[in-house]
């Protein structure tokens, strides 16, 4: 699986695993169930495996409006991103500044932040600088992740995306 899709996993839950890590939205079939975790009891599954808990209900965000999916005739709302890292790194006990560093990010998310994932990152999103790790790199890394979120059904706000 790629880097771009083991993040979007991570945020999204487990039925992010078939949108395409290639900008563009989404075909509706493929686009994955939105629970507000309040409505799954604890350790309950929605339709997409994930459990109770792990999907951040959508606020008002200075993001703006994200595309409404459907999935099955019914419209779902977009995942508010930033909720769900905010409350990952609430439970952390780490100080993580995923806002602005792609390598906390990735830990946020449980992910392999070496160099060696990041120019895997650099390759599949696209960068054409030097992959060597610099803060140029790893700030375009950490703008794109954010924009193909927002691009893929995050409600993402537009601080996180520039």
């Amino acid at each position: 699986m790629s880097v771009f899709r083991n993040i979007m996993s991570r945020i999204f839950g487990r039925g992010a695993e078939a949108i395409p890590a290639q900008g563009g939205a989404q075909a509706p079939e493929q686009s994955p169930s939105r629970v507000a975790p309040e409505t799954l009891a604890p350790g309950a599954q929605d339709e997409a495996g994930r459990f109770g808990g792990q999907v951040a209900q959508p606020s008002g965000s200075a993001a703006g409006p994200a595309p409404m999916a459907t999935q099955g005739g019914a419209q779902v709302e977009p995942v508010d991103v930033e909720a769900v890292l905010s409350g990952m790194a609430a439970g952390s006990g780490q100080q993580l500044n995923w806002r602005t560093s792609i390598v906390d990010l990735m830990k946020l998310l449980g992910l392999d932040s070496s160099l060696a994932a990041r120019k895997e990152l650099a390759e599949e999103l696209g960068y054409t600088g030097a992959r060597d790790g610099s803060a140029e790199m790893n700030t375009w890394l950490h703008r794109q992740v954010m924009r193909r979120l927002a691009e893929n059904g995050g409600r993402v706000p537009d601080e996180l995306k520039r």
